[in-house]
């Protein structure tokens, strides 16, 4: 085996890429949050959260190597490299980010064949989506809700997966902003006036609450609200910039968006 041979996973992606690779037996703690793959929760200590970590039980695990995303774990980082620990951090936000992602970790585990063929399976089931896509007869336009108190819309690889679906994102402004609070509405006006079609709720863990979103002021003339197509994308698999997003997530999308379309 080459590469590194004890790994910490920080967040759910680079467990869920090297449970894919093959290479689950190099992983020796995850995060808390991790659901995919099943196994892992069964298999793996858990270590950290996503803005906190047990540094002294990642340190007893001897790591030669900590995975990690997004400025956010800046200080988790920070502490281990100061133990000594090779870290790296991830801070990628489109689809594009996300399979070069795949590209790169396996790079960096020693098994780069592996990571290629798997990108490359990654991107032809995107490829094989947009196809079905292009055929549907109209496209929706889509509002993406990360949160609702305050409310904050999709992240940039969210907006591309619903353009990859067969849908078109109402704020496509605030996607390329990557930080969450350069997303945040001070209230609901841009999207009234922007009138979405469908609206995904992915409340990052909390169950989302279609009677809620229907009930806000002046939100009920909105085509969504009026036509009842409110729906929860669960978080697990689409916020989080890994191979969950571009499988699970986007087909979740798409079936929303292929029901409107041919309704």
């Amino acid at each position: 085996m080459s590469g590194p041979r004890r790994i910490v996973c920080l967040t759910e992606e680079p467990t869920e890429v090297l449970y894919a690779l093959g290479e689950q037996a190099r992983i020796v703690g995850i995060s808390g949050f991790t659901v995919r793959p099943p196994a892992a929760r069964r298999e793996k200590p858990k270590v950290s959260a996503f803005t906190s970590a047990k540094i002294d039980e990642i340190l007893a695990l001897k790591p030669d190597f900590v995975v990690g995303f997004s400025d956010i774990q800046a200080d988790i980082a920070a502490a281990l490299i100061k133990q000594g620990v090779e870290v790296w951090i991830s801070n990628h936000r489109s689809v594009e980010g996300i399979l070069d992602y795949v590209l790169r970790l396996g790079a960096l585990v020693g098994v780069p064949e592996k990571a290629a063929a798997y990108a490359g399976s990654l991107r032809a089931g995107l490829d094989a989506l947009a196809e079905q896509a292009a055929r549907l007869p109209r496209r929706p336009k889509v509002y993406f809700e990360e949160w609702d108190e305050p409310l904050i819309s999709g992240i940039q690889w969210v907006a591309e997966l619903i353009r990859i679906a067969g849908g078109d994102d109402i704020l496509p402004e605030l996607a390329a902003e990557p930080m969450a609070r350069n997303r945040i509405m001070a209230d609901g006006s841009r999207v009234i006036a922007r009138d979405p079609d469908i609206i995904f709720g992915s409340w990052c863990g909390k169950k989302f609450r279609p009677e809620k979103v229907a009930a806000r002021p002046g939100w009920a003339g909105i085509a969504a609200v009026r036509d009842r197509q409110l729906f929860e994308i669960k978080s697990p698999i689409i916020l989080q910039p890994g191979p969950a997003a571009l499988t699970d997530g986007v087909a979740a999308l798409a079936a929303h968006i292929r029901a409107w379309a041919e309704a």
